[in-house]
């Protein structure tokens, strides 16, 4: 812009960038930093994969990554990059959505280091914390005050305040304590060129030139700036009217590093509601929901957040209605929230409402809406869906009409989304399914974009309601303020950074929304892969592309049952979080960073410490599944190569534990591994921790335990019913129970007997053998953990062979509908069968039956024994929740029989740590009981003494009894115990 344009004088021209030097500027560039840096300085490949993406449709690939100490260390890198014309972009949890948060240059990683809390000051209720702390450890410090941090987006659990700051955050408590800038006192700051500044009230901290600027524009910056609650676009210069305090750090706020780098903030404290409500009010759709928001403001609620039906869970029990607003109401006491909860909904008139005080209830009904930006990335049909404009705001009493004309939009583009969001404040999420694959798709999303920001300019709203323009929006920025306030954007960027290296590219002179895409770099076609991937049409381009970035796996603490990340939680890497894996699959098959493709060195060190605990599949938002992901890779990674020796200690076990049997040396083994240095060679030979003890190998099978006929002296109970015979259920012979832990399948077929179920064992073909099992039937689990797929179809198939027939023979002797169900009682191999079976021969239907078929011992009792009353324990219970349980197969069933049994107490979350062949891997030992330490250990040694320790998985069971010296028991296990006596002990 001229200078008669805006009248006042030009800055000083700003450093023409060097030219591309390409390797001799990453040398020059790493040696600088590491010379001056006391943090970490890495420009490897997989720092720089780590950090091409956040949770936008962006994608940059930087030079590297500098996670900075302290404010002298953001010093000495802004000063390096400076001389050598380097961009700088500063960086959170990465869960931008668009696409502020990655850049060409150097990125500041500020969460390794630069993450604490310094104090908490409840007199003045003031925190000083550094751009690195996790708003939720913010929160854990503030709440033995009473006190709170007010903005609270659903990424709390992750995000950071220093991305808070840069984005101006809000999340859903916004309409009683506003945005992130609203509580904000001070900054500390860095320029570009080291200017350390602290930005406050009363023009402090402005650079140069900045107050004269804007006295020579106070009409437009009056005039020009809408006004509505949640106006997050461009930079706030209305902040700097003199009527509003001349306050420089709330013009920092919202800024997205593009003015100055952030190292310490002073931030505002709210006090926070001893008792909480819950009401949810339903509507016949979202149109309705968004013009009753409005009218609730006035009663005073924390929150009044809006969801259409299409995000929510059919069995979530919310009222009946289309849409629902979720308005949380405090007080000093429940009553009192719950009186202000009823009001309002009796204010609403709706049909219908809910109101919740239950603490545990409110929060199941809070991760629904915490949950949508991962679950809306998918339409209801499978489509993929895409941010880009995630959050546009409009006066809220004009939300209503808005939606209308935003759904119409929508069907003129041939578009689809599912609006939520903050409907007290106006403000609205939606992913929509873009085609932003193809030229086609990608001109629609250009043109779609152009005529949104029109429509929500004609609504007096504005662009971005929370997370910033970034590249997403930046570019339209013109039609919301006009060319002069842009213009007047332009000039105070160069004001702070007059060589333009702070995030170049955002808010001021921006990319265009189009480019940079991060599907660019894909490939066309699906690549030749093994498993179906049947939610994503076969694609693993697509499969990897769930990964959207918001950063779940990122959470440093297990909340509830959940499991994922347990790696992350122990190592604090990215790169060891599910996102950060993903990260690296999307640049391994981009080519671009990581070149060598499935024989990436970088992927398989990532993956190495993947507990492939299948948590992700379920507590990730999109359904990443990182462990058939990582059994993907395996495959190809070690295809025609020699493996580990683990893999073939530890994946061929079930063939190693048939041998034993079928020569009759399971004492002879158990004795040699006693043997110490007999023991540690054959560790070192096998690939397994020197740490572990190798578990003991049964000296009878339980397929022999059968033959020998004391199933069969058992013999089920008088069925509780006139029923014409008992029920049959096959009892799955897994290589854990058959070999390591038969008392559990001894135990499972006294429950099952007792319930008045006629079980029979799947030996070699369904029928007992003295000789043992043959080659048996098996799930192929662990040749599918080390990614030996070739054989872990063959063993399927195999399994396949021997089970269908025996399937169709009970089929025709009961003359019933479908088969009898299958009892698996390791709920690893349970798991495997139900998923991995039926998705690694995708096209055989065979295994899509065996696969329906598959019961764990608790879904039997219920489903096929459902009037028969388990034992009374009425003891406590303590243990955890397997993660393939928890992420397969669920634990409903489970959590009933406990209840029915008298077993009272919750499990705890999180994974055990040994995962199967992981923990006893050679240099997994560390990271396994780590995860252990984190829930499962500390929650048995807090444990009453007359509780009851539950592990149903042998690897759980096996992580106890060598880190603790207890012993853990199958819940089959532990009825039996309790049943009566009369009946012939088995």
């Amino acid at each position: 812009m001229r200078e008669t344009d805006l009248g006042t004088p030009q800055p000083q021209p700003k450093r023409k960038p060097q030219p591309d030097r390409g390797p001799e500027l990453t040398r020059e560039l790493t040696a600088a930093l590491t010379k001056a840096v006391h943090g970490e300085v890495t420009f490897d490949a997989t720092a720089r994969a780590l950090h091409t993406m956040d949770a936008s449709n962006y994608r940059r690939v930087p030079l590297g990554v500098v996670a900075p100490r302290d404010a002298d260390d953001v010093a000495a890198t802004l000063s390096v990059c400076a001389e050598l014309a380097v961009p700088v972009v500063a960086r959170g949890a990465g869960t931008s959505i668009a696409g502020q948060a990655t850049g060409t240059g150097v990125v500041l990683d500020f969460t390794r280091h630069m993450n604490r809390v310094l104090s908490v000051d409840a007199d003045t209720r003031t925190a000083v914390v550094q751009p690195g702390v996790v708003l939720d450890r913010l929160q854990e410090a503030s709440a033995p005050h009473g006190l709170r941090f007010g903005p609270d987006p659903s990424t709390h659990s992750r995000c950071t305040l220093g991305g808070m700051i840069g984005n101006n955050s809000c999340g859903s408590h916004s309409v009683a304590w506003g945005t992130t800038a609203d509580n904000v006192r001070a900054l500390s700051v860095l320029t570009a060129r080291g200017d350390r500044l602290r930005p406050g009230p009363d023009w402090a901290g402005a650079p140069d030139g900045l107050r004269a600027l804007v006295e020579a524009e106070l009409k437009t910056l009056r005039t020009g700036f809408p006004a509505l609650p949640r106006r997050i676009s461009g930079y706030a210069l209305d902040a700097l009217l003199p009527e509003r305090g001349a306050d420089v750090a709330r013009l920092l706020c919202g800024s997205e590093g593009t003015l100055g780098i952030l190292t310490e903030a002073v931030v505002r404290l709210v006090q926070a509601p001893r008792a909480r409500a819950l009401a949810v009010l339903a509507y016949p759709d979202e149109s309705a929901a968004a013009e009753a928001a409005a009218g609730l403001l006035p009663h005073g609620p924390l929150t009044v957040e809006g969801m259409a039906a299409d995000l929510v869970p059919p069995d979530a029990g919310l009222p009946r209605g289309g849409a629902w607003l979720f308005v949380e109401t405090g007080g000093d006491t429940e009553a009192q929230a719950r009186a202000r909860a009823e009001a309002i909904a009796r204010a609403a008139d709706v049909t219908d409402s809910l109101v919740v005080t239950d603490p545990a209830a409110q929060r199941t009904l809070w991760r629904i809406r915490e949950d949508a930006s991962g679950t809306a990335t998918r339409m209801p049909d499978g489509t993929e869906a895409w941010p880009g404009w995630e959050d546009c705001a409009v006066p809220p009493a004009r939300l209503g009409a808005y939606l209308r004309d935003f759904r119409g939009l929508l069907k003129t583009h041939g578009l689809r989304g599912a609006p939520y969001g903050h409907f007290g404040d106006g403000c609205i999420h939606v992913r929509i399914d873009f085609d932003l694959l193809t030229p086609a798709g990608v001109s629609r999303f250009r043109r779609f974009s152009e005529d949104l920001a029109e429509l929500v300019v004609s609504h007096g709203g504005s662009l971005s309601g929370e997370h910033g323009d970034g590249q997403a929006r930046a570019e339209l920025l013109p039609k919301m303020y006009g060319p002069r306030a842009v213009g007047l954007f332009e000039r105070v960027k160069d004001l702070w950074d007059p060589d333009g290296l702070l995030n170049p590219g955002m808010l001021v002179r921006p990319h265009r929304l189009d480019e940079n895409l991060r599907f660019a770099v894909l490939p066309r076609e699906p690549v030749d892969v093994e498993f179906g991937y049947p939610a994503d049409g076969g694609d693993f381009s697509a499969a990897v592309r769930r990964c959207v970035g918001v950063a779940k796996c990122r959470t440093e603490t297990v909340a509830g049952s959940s499991v994922m990340c347990p790696s992350f939680r122990a190592t604090g890497e990215e790169e060891h979080s599910t996102r950060g894996r993903a990260r690296l699959l999307h640049e391994m098959l981009a080519g671009e960073v990581i070149t060598d493709g499935w024989r990436s060195t970088e992927v398989r060190d990532a993956l190495d410490l993947c507990l492939s605990c299948k948590g992700c599949r379920s507590d990730c938002p999109v359904g990443v599944d990182m462990a058939t992901y990582k059994a993907e890779f395996l495959h190809h990674h070690y295809e025609g190569r020699r493996r580990p020796a683990a893999h073939y200690a530890m994946g061929w076990l079930p063939l190693w534990l048939r041998l034993v049997d079928r020569t009759r040396t399971a004492r002879l083994v158990n004795l040699l591994a006693s043997v110490r240095p007999l023991a540690a060679l054959a560790k070192r030979l096998g690939g397994i921790a020197p740490e572990r003890e190798i578990p003991r190998v049964a000296g009878e099978t339980f397929s022999r335990w059968w033959a020998r006929g004391s199933g069969a002296r058992t013999g089920p109970a008088e069925p509780p019913t006139d029923s014409a015979a008992p029920k049959r259920v096959l009892l799955w012979p897994d290589t854990f129970t058959e070999h390591l832990s038969p008392s559990v399948g001894r135990a499972a077929v006294r429950v099952l007997e007792a319930a008045g179920l006629n079980v029979t064992p799947v030996t070699a073909g369904g029928r007992p053998s003295s000789r043992g099992p043959g080659p048996g039937v098996c799930c192929g689990l662990t040749y599918v953990s080390t990614g030996q797929l070739d054989r872990a179809r063959t063993v399927m198939r195999r399994t396949l062979d021997l089970m269908d027939p025996l399937l169709d023979s009970l089929l025709d002797s009961a003359s019933a509908s479908e088969p009898p169900p299958v009892v698996v009682l390791e709920p690893s191999c349970a798991a495997a069968l139900r998923t991995d079976l039926p998705e690694l021969l995708p096209d055989d239907p065979r295994a899509r039956r065996l696969a329906a078929a598959v019961v764990t011992f608790a879904e039997a009792l219920e489903r096929h024994a459902p009037h028969w009353t388990p034992p009374r324990l009425d003891r406590p219970v303590v243990g955890q929740t397997h993660c393939h349980q928890h992420a397969v197969l669920g634990d409903a069933a489970d959590r009933r029989l406990r209840e029915a049994a008298g077993l009272t107490g919750t499990l705890a979350g999180g994974c055990c740590g040994l995962a199967g062949n992981f923990g006893f891997e050679k240099g997994h030992f560390e990271v396994s009981t780590a995860c252990a330490e984190e829930q499962l250990l500390p929650a048995v040694r807090e444990a009453p003494e007359n509780a009851v320790l539950l592990a149903d998985g042998f690897s759980c069971r096996t992580q106890l009894h060598q880190t603790t010296r207890t012993q853990g028991h199958h819940l089959a296990e532990i009825l039996a115990r309790a049943l009566p006596t009369d009946r012939p002990a088995s």
